[in-house]
């Protein structure tokens, strides 16, 4: 919310106490003269003991509906009272006389009253709403004028800027960001430099007959820079910048959300050269079916969008970039040539990319010298911009809690862990037994690790609890990227995974439940093999099943007969179990080390890579055969 809607609300709110104020003090000049005329029931004992008692002043006998009226008091003391007339005292008449009260048989016009006290109790209050709320909706349409161009109410809905897109405006110089402060992106850059390029120098387009792209659109996961690449294209090219989100588009009512689009384009072309920018474009713009559960309201915002894209001067220089992560859902028509004619994928950024991104950041820290990010860049396979940001940030957030002014190595390693795995859980205390069983399970995944010949080296085996739930874990660090798994490089990774649960049987001859993450990752690997990389003997190079949600991890769905699924999970069964047996074997040949190596991590909870090698390869008669690239 901005400066002018805070000032909005205060100002709302001010008239509002005005007007209950004005109400109040109104209330209290008319009323006390209404509540004089106010009548009080009594029983006609009650009359006749007033009577006598000389209080009554004046009396009504005919009221005409078997009631008697009278009054006590005079002036601001008087008071008006009513009783049931009692038609067999005869001697009421003479009573009266005798005490000096005054008898009339006049029937009192009370209408004037009555109208005055509707008045005062019903009407003023409505009046004086009514009056506040005009005054006031007068007030938020010249203030919302003033903050925009006019208001485009399209689909019948007219009142109070219903149909106003709300974008954020953005001057390209006050973005804050160029292609100087994204890495890891590099073909991502490249693509969207040459709309720089016409936004600046648009002549030298036109001149040779071409035309700039009217739309682009950045396709990957969460987290990568997106956003940051479209306020990048805005801040190289020094030209206004509009924001707004795919969801503001979406409305319960039809017609707003077409009205919306039609507004925001009316803007950009009133600002142009300028960039729109869409951010999760896919919240209106996905795929149109004939389903009876469709959203009209959603279908004519995406046709609206459709009409603007395809109407707009492209040489004024419009340029459409929208932001999605799952592609898969956008209507055709959409993507098509013409609209959004370049797709520029922004995938998670290589071994290169993740080292110049923690640069990018580190700079805004304080560090010491001699930090070596490469490390912490092959810590980090699969981590996005975002992740690597919250790296730094979290190791500057920790050198702070140790009172520290300057952030050390030990502040990134650790703050890798944090965003892995979660915290430490100081809150958790394992048993002796648990803490035992954890460490053997622990060495089993890291001595089935360096016995695979390529595998990654262990860089790092702790069994502290952590916040996600892990109650240990074995970090492997690759060497170099890698872009390519063979098949046996499959199945050693699945009997990597598989030697946490084998270390418990072997040793202990019983299963736990801290193998389920193992055993979660062990089945989609060997799943994938059979359905997606061709890797299984039985069904060759066959495509059984499909991507599903490729940028957001939602594995696969299978697209293969019932008879084909049940083969399937068999095959899945049968390569898991292969793994199994093979880290089986593996620790029973190395059962000493296993012992020695689980003992000590159980004393120290943490130990390096370079303390387990050590171990693992001392002489001590019992070194196993490590494996040589030769072999």
């Amino acid at each position: 919310m901005d400066m002018n809607d805070n000032k909005r609300r205060r100002s709302m709110l001010l008239y509002i106490l005005i007007a209950i104020v004005a109400y109040l003090a109104i209330s209290q000049t008319l009323y006390p003269n209404l509540r004089a005329t106010q009548i009080e029931q009594v029983t006609y004992s009650q009359f006749l003991e007033m009577v006598d008692n000389d209080q009554v002043e004046k009396v009504d006998l005919n009221t005409g509906d078997n009631t008697l009226q009278f009054t006590t008091g005079e002036g601001e003391s008087e008071k008006h009272y009513e009783t049931t007339m009692w038609p067999y005292d005869d001697t009421l008449i003479q009573r009266l006389e005798e005490h000096g009260a005054d008898a009339n048989a006049t029937i009192p016009d009370t209408s004037g009253d009555l109208w005055l006290m509707l008045l005062v109790s019903y009407g003023l209050p409505i009046l004086v709403f009514l009056g506040i709320g005009w005054w006031l909706n007068r007030r938020m349409k010249k203030a919302m004028g003033d903050d925009g161009p006019s208001m485009n109410f399209g689909g019948g809905f007219g009142g109070g800027g219903l149909g106003k897109s709300n974008a954020k405006e953005i001057k390209g110089e006050e973005t804050g960001v160029t292609f100087k402060d994204v890495a890891g992106q590099d073909e991502a850059k490249e693509s969207l430099q040459e709309i720089v390029s016409f936004l600046k120098n648009p002549d030298k387009y036109t001149e040779i007959g071409a035309r700039c792209p009217r739309g682009a659109l950045l396709v990957g996961p969460p987290g990568t820079g997106k956003t940051l690449l479209a306020k990048a294209v805005a801040g190289e090219a020094g030209v206004t910048f509009f924001q707004i989100a795919g969801s503001a588009f979406v409305e319960m009512f039809v017609g707003r959300g077409a009205a919306k689009v039609r507004d925001l384009f009316k803007q950009a072309n009133e600002k142009a050269p300028c960039i729109i920018f869409i951010d999760e474009i896919d919240a209106v713009g996905k795929r149109r079916d004939t389903s009876l559960s469709s959203n009209d309201e959603r279908e004519q915002t995406l046709n609206q969008l459709l009409s603007e894209m395809d109407g707009f001067d492209n040489h004024k220089g419009i340029v459409v970039l929208a932001a999605t992560n799952r592609p898969e859902t956008l209507d055709q028509a959409l993507l098509r040539p013409g609209r959004f004619d370049r797709r520029i994928p922004v995938e998670l950024p290589d071994l290169a990319g993740r080292e110049a991104i923690l640069k990018i950041h580190a700079d805004d820290v304080k560090m010491e010298s001699g930090i070596d990010l490469g490390v912490i860049a092959r810590s980090t396979p699969g981590a996005s911009g975002a992740d690597l940001a919250n790296i730094i940030n979290e190791a500057a957030l920790r050198a702070v809690r140790m009172g520290r002014r300057r952030v050390t190595q030990e502040d990134l390693l650790e703050s890798v862990d944090v965003v892995i795995a979660g915290e430490k859980k100081k809150s958790t205390v394992l048993s002796p037994h648990e803490k035992e069983v954890v460490s053997y399970h622990e060495t089993g995944h890291a001595i089935v690790a360096a016995m695979q010949k390529g595998s990654a080296p262990v860089s790092k085996i702790t069994i502290v609890p952590r916040t996600s739930g892990a109650l240990g874990f074995t970090m492997q660090v690759e060497e170099d990227e890698h872009f390519l798994t063979t098949r046996q490089e499959a199945k050693d990774k699945i009997a990597v995974l598989c030697g946490g649960r084998a270390a418990e049987e072997l040793i202990f001859g019983e299963m736990t439940t801290g193998a389920s993450n193992d055993i979660e990752k062990a089945t989609q690997l060997a799943r994938a093999m059979v359905t997606q990389y061709g890797m299984s003997d039985k069904f060759g190079m066959v495509q059984l099943g499909q991507p599903a949600s490729r940028y957001l991890g939602g594995g696969s769905q299978l697209t293969c007969s019932e008879g084909t699924a049940q083969e399937i999970d068999a095959e899945v069964q049968a390569l898991v179990e292969e793994g199994h047996q093979s880290a089986l074997t593996t620790l029973r040949e190395n059962r000493f080390k296993l012992h020695e190596i689980a003992h000590y991590l159980q004393r120290k909870e943490t130990i390096t890579g370079e303390e387990f090698m050590n171990i693992l390869t001392r002489d001590d008669g019992f070194a196993p055969k490590m494996p040589t690239p030769a072999e």
